[in-house]
């Protein structure tokens, strides 16, 4: 039986290298065309990958015709959606078995997302670019860096961090998984044609242990962050106000005629005049946004919002707070469960999931803005920092090596 499987496990193999040397003597030089080909390619979410929206967005205003290869799950911005020159390009996302060892699980998901990512991009037009965002790097460098080879076209790697040094916090450095990941990592990142990476200190990283040239490109806020006209606060604080009870006006105490006004938690329309202004005694705003992962502790916003209400109870003079936090990730449930065993009298906190267009929206419309990111490898910017800039939100941020490039935005 053993050697039965051996001899189709050599089979196999030497199928596939026939094929792949096919391939090789069959492909043709890039043409003009092709060269306008641009993949851009996240083995992730589209929608929760905001620079890489950007990176679509930026070459096919220039121009560039651009198929952007991810899962999906949640929507792109409309100027992604709706450009004529970006193609989305979606993958079923896979969810590995939850039977046998955790190693065997990671594995078959390997093998899996390795094949997905394979197909798709023999499937779309050649480019003469693929531009990959890492992490996740694994397997996604390998299969990119074989299909360049295949379709004579040139890979650009954006370093985002390192996914081992994110692997790491679960695992610990020390575990196979993450050494493997990190021997892989810098291995076929040697083989990209050109490397970008989102800080200095991630520059001199990658040429330093990698020797992995790159060029820093810093992240830019998009267009559409910026401050909020209180007319479009109104309108949107009304519309989540539908589900989201901190958004609602407060009940009134005793029954009153019914006055004129259309009234949020934060601002009132006057329905005669048309005029919006923000409402007598309304609570500050406080937002932050997450992944809801390993590399951001919300129990430190947790202890700072108990400390919060404890001043407001003392008699404080101080406003009291919404604290919305938004996005989706594997800890959220985790930290649900905290925020409902809170009772405060003076702080509502609500963990919405908001649209492309209404995030933009209301961190301009906020009074600040927090960050807990910290970064697994203390290399990365966190790319919400940049985008509470645009709106000109004063954020509190968690301190790390990296964060004092922010002050050249």
């Amino acid at each position: 039986m053993a050697a039965w499987l051996a001899l189709c496990a050599g089979a196999a193999v030497a199928v596939a290298v026939g094929w792949l040397l096919l391939l090789l003597w069959r492909r043709k030089r890039p043409s003009a065309a092709q060269s306008r080909r641009v993949a851009v390619v996240v083995l992730g979410d589209l929608g929760r990958s905001p620079r890489m929206q950007y990176h679509a967005l930026s070459l096919a205003r220039r121009g560039r015709h651009v198929a952007f290869l991810g899962y999906p799950g949640t929507k792109p911005h409309n100027q992604v959606t709706c450009h004529e020159h970006i193609q989305l390009v979606y993958m079923a996302e896979f969810k590995p078995w939850e039977v046998g060892p955790k190693v065997f699980q990671y594995i078959v998901k390997v093998l899996v997302q390795s094949a997905q990512l394979f197909y798709a991009m023999m499937k779309i037009e050649q480019p003469g670019y693929v531009l990959l965002q890492n992490p996740p790097g694994l397997p996604s460098i390998a299969v990119t860096w074989l299909i360049c080879l295949l379709r004579s076209s040139k890979l650009v790697i954006d370093w985002h961090n390192y996914g081992h040094t994110i692997m790491s916090l679960t695992h610990g450095e020390r575990h196979l998984i993450v050494r493997i990941a990190k021997w892989y990592e810098e291995c076929f990142g040697r083989l990209a044609n050109h490397n970008i990476c989102v800080t200095n200190a991630m520059k001199e990283d990658l040429q330093q242990k990698c020797n992995i040239r790159a060029v820093t490109l810093y992240d830019k806020p998009a267009s559409f962050f910026k401050e909020t006209a209180l007319s479009d606060q109104h309108t949107l604080f009304m519309k989540l106000a539908k589900d989201y009870p901190p958004f609602q006006a407060p009940p009134i105490a005793e029954p009153a005629l019914p006055d004129a006004s259309e009234k949020s938690a934060f601002t009132q329309l006057d329905i005669g005049s048309g005029n919006v202004a923000h409402r007598t005694g309304r609570p500050a705003l406080l937002i932050s946004s997450t992944s809801w992962t390993e590399d951001e502790d919300f129990s430190i916003l947790l202890k700072a919002l108990e400390e919060y209400e404890k001043y407001l109870c003392d008699g404080a003079k101080l406003p009291a707070l919404v604290c919305v936090i938004t996005g989706k990730g594997p800890l959220k449930d985790y930290y649900n469960k905290l925020i409902a065993a809170l009772h405060f009298r003076h702080i509502q906190i609500c963990t919405p999931w908001l649209e492309a267009e209404n995030y933009p929206l209301l961190l301009g419309s906020a009074d600040l803005g927090v960050c807990l990111h910290k970064s697994s490898s203390g290399l990365d910017l966190p790319m919400k920092v940049v985008d509470m800039f645009g709106c000109c939100l004063p954020v509190c941020a968690m301190h790390f090596r990296c964060t004092r490039d922010l002050r050249s935005f």
